[in-house]
């Protein structure tokens, strides 16, 4: 199955999670999982919130995402991922002039 992110519209969202500031994203989403193509903008968050019933993989494409995971602070930039296993808590920042793009992937769980 080919999921193409041209084809998917993209939402607006503002505050995402209660955090601040813009995010961009195109989501893939059926029963078993959410995929998701977005932009966090500059200075933008995403709010602080814990996978208490999937867990969740940023991959940054390009950019600089600050996380805050479990109360550390941890750096990520293109290349490198992010993993926030199931019952961990975390946000993100956008702590750059520039934009901050990534992949991320929340598998269902089904407990």
């Amino acid at each position: 199955m080919v999921i193409d992110f041209d084809e998917i519209a993209e939402v607006h969202q503002m505050n995402f999670k209660g955090g601040n500031g813009p995010l961009d994203t195109r989501n893939y989403t059926d029963d078993k999982v959410k995929i998701m193509y977005s932009t966090l903008r500059p200075g933008a968050s995403t709010g602080l919130h814990t996978h208490e019933q999937n867990c969740e993989i940023i991959y940054v494409i390009s950019g600089v995402a600050t996380f805050h995971y479990d109360g550390e602070v941890e750096t990520c930039r293109a290349g490198q991922c992010h993993y926030c296993p199931m019952g961990h808590s975390h946000f993100m920042e956008n702590n750059t002039d520039h934009d901050l793009l990534y992949f991320a992937v929340v598998p269902e769980h089904h407990l």
